[in-house]
C-alpha cells in the first residue's frame, strides 16, 4: 500500500511539473507582461508543492510502528492534490517562483549537510561515551602506555579468563609499521606513475595505463589478503631464511607490501589529476627560461601540486590505517612490540574487529576497548588532518 501511495505520488508530481510549466507558458504567450521567472522555475515550483506535503505524509506513516494507516496514505495524496492546487493558483507573470525553488534547493543542501554533520557528531559522541566506560575501568595511562595487550577476560561467571591486559602500545606501534610499509611502498611508486602518465606518456599509453592501474582500487581486500598469505607472505619467508633471517609465516613486510600495492592507484590518480591541474602557463615559462623538462616538473609542477599530493597521501594513509582484512590473513593477531618488519604484528583495526566479534557484554573492559581504541584512532587521524590542511594552505597561498 505505501508503495502504491509512493508511485501515485511520483506520477502526481511529474504532472504537477508539466502543468506548472504549461500554465506559465501560456501567460507567457498571451499577455504583453513578461513572466518575473521562466516557465521551468514555476514548473518546479508546482512540483515542489505537491510532492513536499506529499512524501512529508507517507515519511511519517512509513515511521510508524505496525502496518501504515490507510487515513494517513490517503492524507498524503490529499495534500499534495492541494498543494497542486494552490501551486497553480499563485501562477501569475509577477509571482517569483525562482527565488522560493532556490530557497528549497538551498534548504535541502542544507539540510544534507546538517545530516552529514550529525552523523559525525554521533559516532564521535558514541566513541567518548564508551570509551568513557572504559577509562573507568581502566587507568588512562595504562592504556596509553602500557607495553602489553592482552584483552582477555572473563565475561561471565562460568568463564575462566585472565586479568586482562589493556597496553595499547603495540597495538598503534604494529598499525604505524605496517602503515610505513605500505606508504614506503604507495608513495614512490604511485607520484612517479602520477609524473609518468601527466608529463611523459603518449596518449595513447596514457589512455591503456591508467584504467589499467585503476583497476587495483577496484580489486576486493580479502583478494589482496589472500594473496599476501600464499604468495607474498611465503615468498618473503622463504628468501629471508636464505639469507639467513628468521621470518615469521605472518609479518608486517608482507602485509604492508601487499597493502602498498592496493594503495597505489590512490596516490596515482589523485597525484595525476592534481599534476595535470597545474596551468601550462607555468610550464610553459619555466622551458622558456632554460629549464629541462624534469627542472620543470621537479621545481615548479611538483610545488604547485604538492597542497593535492599532500592530499591524496593524506587519503592513502587513512586507507592503510582502516584496512583490516590483509592485516588479519598475512600481519596475524599478536600484538608484538617490535619495529622488526619479519615478525608478526596487528593493529588497530584488527583488534576492534576481534573484540567486537563474538558473544561479547558491552559492561566488560574487553568490549569497552574497542571503543578506547577507536577514539586515539579518531583522534590520530584527526592531527594528521590538521597538520596536512596546514601543509596544504601554506603552499596554495604560494602559488595562488
Amino acid at each position: 500500500m505505501t508503495a502504491f501511495a509512493a508511485a501515485v505520488l511520483l506520477l502526481l508530481s511529474a504532472a504537477a511539473f508539466w502543468l506548472g510549466r504549461r500554465r506559465a507558458l501560456q501567460l507567457a504567450l498571451a499577455g504583453p507582461t513578461r513572466l518575473h521567472s521562466r516557465p521551468v522555475y514555476h514548473g518546479h515550483f508546482t512540483l515542489l508543492a505537491c510532492a513536499a506535503p506529499g512524501f512529508a505524509t507517507l515519511l511519517l506513516a512509513a515511521l510508524l510502528p505496525g502496518p501504515p494507516p490507510p487515513v494517513l496514505l490517503l492524507a498524503s495524496l490529499a495534500l499534495a492534490g492541494a498543494g497542486l492546487w494552490l501551486a497553480l493558483r499563485r501562477i501569475a507573470p509577477a509571482f517569483r517562483a525562482r527565488p522560493l525553488v532556490e530557497a528549497a534547493v538551498r534548504a535541502v543542501f542544507g539540510a544534507s549537510s546538517l545530516i552529514a554533520i550529525l552523523a559525525t557528531l554521533g559516532i564521535v559522541l558514541s566513541l567518548v561515551f564508551e570509551a568513557a566506560r572504559f577509562f573507568a575501568l581502566v587507568p588512562l595511562t595504562d592504556f596509553l602506555f602500557g607495553l602489553a595487550w592482552s584483552p582477555q577476560t572473563a565475561i561471565r561467571a562460568d568463564q575462566v579468563g585472565s586479568s586482562g591486559a589493556f597496553g595499547a602500545v603495540p597495538v598503534f606501534a604494529g598499525t604505524l609499521l605496517i602503515t610505513l610499509i605500505a606508504m614506503s611502498v604507495a608513495v614512490p611508486i604511485g607520484l612517479l606513475s602520477a609524473v609518468y602518465l601527466s608529463e611523459y606518456a603518449r596518449p595513447r599509453v596514457r589512455a591503456v595505463s591508467k584504467p589499467a592501474l585503476e583497476i587495483l582500487a577496484g580489486i576486493p581486500t580479502v583478494v589482496y589478503g589472500f594473496f599476501a598469505a600464499l604468495s607474498v607472505g611465503p615468498a618473503i619467508r622463504a628468501f629471508g631464511e636464505r639469507m639467513g633471517l628468521e621470518v615469521a609465516s605472518e609479518s608486517a613486510l608482507a602485509a604492508g607490501a601487499v597493502m602498498g600495492v592496493m594503495i597505489i592507484p590512490f596516490v596515482s590518480s589523485l597525484s595525476d589529476d592534481v599534476i595535470n591541474a597545474v596551468p601550462q602557463s607555468l610550464r610553459e615559462g619555466s622551458l622558456a627560461l632554460g629549464a629541462t623538462p624534469s627542472e620543470t616538473i621537479r621545481r615548479v609542477v611538483l610545488p604547485a601540486a604538492l597542497p593535492g599530493i599532500v592530499g591524496a597521501i593524506l587519503l592513502a594513509v587513512s586507507r592503510a590505517v582502516g584496512e583490516t582484512m590483509i592485516v588479519v590473513m598475512a600481519a596475524g593477531l599478536a600484538a608484538n612490540l617490535t619495529v622488526n618488519p619479519l615478525e608478526a604484528v596487528t593493529t588497530v583495526t584488527v583488534q576492534i574487529v576481534t573484540l567486537l566479534v563474538g558473544d561479547q557484554e558491552f559492561d566488560s573492559a574487553k568490549t569497552l576497548a574497542a571503543f578506547a581504541l577507536g577514539l586515539v584512532l579518531f583522534v590520530v587521524t584527526l592531527v594528521l588532518n590538521v597538520v596536512a590542511l596546514r601543509v596544504v594552505r601554506r603552499y596554495r597561498e604560494q602559488y595562488d
